[in-house]
């Protein structure tokens, strides 16, 4: 009798699955596309994805995306990353982090703290880093780690970065605790891989943490067990006007629906209350409260006017 309900219940959840985010703290181990694989098998959506993977030796805030929520990956993702971690002076590894094979053990007894401090208050000024060559980025189609373990030449990448803050909480050598807030896809392993090369005595990261992915925090997150272990995962889910919370949002009337769910720009005259200026971003709803599109202002035929960025409705 039991599994009979608890299938007949899973199968009503899944009919009627909502979109949304849900803010998970991922732990240390699997792979983001693990966690999501269990939460999967557990309540079968339709739809699931990501906003901005973590590293199995990571933990913290991953976002998880159902349904409609998974267009928006790309905007949820371009925020700041706060990141605590500890990273282990006298080492170096082919992934940059303590998982990866040991390539060189180096005497770290000469560095001095004062030096440690110095060179990551110095990451502020790094305008680019090395991407890692057991990493995800790809090299003409192919992932650089497919390359590395399969005994060929990787290529040195590099990619744009910004650090807008960086701190050291604490320093034992040879393991330094840190801070730091940057910009998207900042790969926190070549920090700590870059750092040691600069101290002559080589560094990989130890322990991560992500803190925060504007504008979610540690605080805000469920941990990945109490998700599967709950009966229903809607209480776990915002809503995507609520986790678009910090854009601009305006409700339009049903002649402008129509024309939104057309593919045509609006006027401003027809959304007055978003702000009136270029290439600003906002979520229009629906007078049901429904979300229905990302919008950005552009200047069409000499005028400003709100262009679809993505579109959001569902059929009715």
């Amino acid at each position: 009798m039991n599994n009979i309900t608890s299938s007949l219940t899973l199968d009503s959840r899944t009919s009627t699955f909502p979109s949304g985010v849900l803010v998970l703290n991922k732990p240390k181990g699997p792979t983001s596309t693990a966690c999501l694989n269990r939460i999967k098998k557990r309540f079968k959506p339709k739809k699931i994805g990501h906003a901005g993977t973590l590293d199995p030796l990571a933990q913290g805030v991953l976002l998880v995306l159902f349904g409609q929520a998974t267009k928006l990956a790309n905007y949820l993702g371009q925020g700041k990353k706060t990141y605590a971690g500890t990273l282990r002076l006298g080492l170096v590894t082919d992934t940059y982090d303590i998982e990866g094979k040991i390539e060189a053990e180096l005497p770290w007894d000469n560095i001095r703290e004062e030096d440690v401090v110095q060179e990551i208050l110095n990451w502020k000024n790094l305008q680019e880093q090395e991407v890692p060559p057991v990493s995800a980025a790809k090299y003409k189609g192919k992932p650089l780690y497919v390359l590395k373990r399969t005994g060929q030449k990787v290529p040195l990448k590099t990619k744009a970065i910004k650090i807008f803050e960086a701190q050291v909480i604490h320093i034992d050598l040879p393991e330094i605790n840190f801070r730091v807030t940057c910009s998207q896809g900042t790969y926190i392993r070549s920090l700590a891989h870059s750092l040691g090369k600069r101290l002559g005595c080589g560094a990989v990261l130890t322990e991560l943490i992500r803190e925060k992915c504007h504008p979610f925090g540690l605080e805000q997150a469920f941990d990945l067990e109490e998700v599967l272990k709950a009966e229903q995962l809607e209480p776990f889910i915002l809503s995507i006007p609520k986790a678009l919370s910090h854009w601009p949002q305006a409700t339009v009337s049903t002649e402008a629906e129509k024309l939104i769910r057309h593919g045509h720009a609006l006027d401003p005259e027809l959304v007055p209350e978003l702000p009136q200026k270029k290439d600003a971003r906002a979520l229009l709803v629906n007078e049901k409260g429904q979300e229905l599109a990302l919008v950005q202002a552009k200047v069409k035929d000499g005028r400003l006017r709100w262009t679809i960025l993505r579109g959001l409705w569902t059929q009715n």
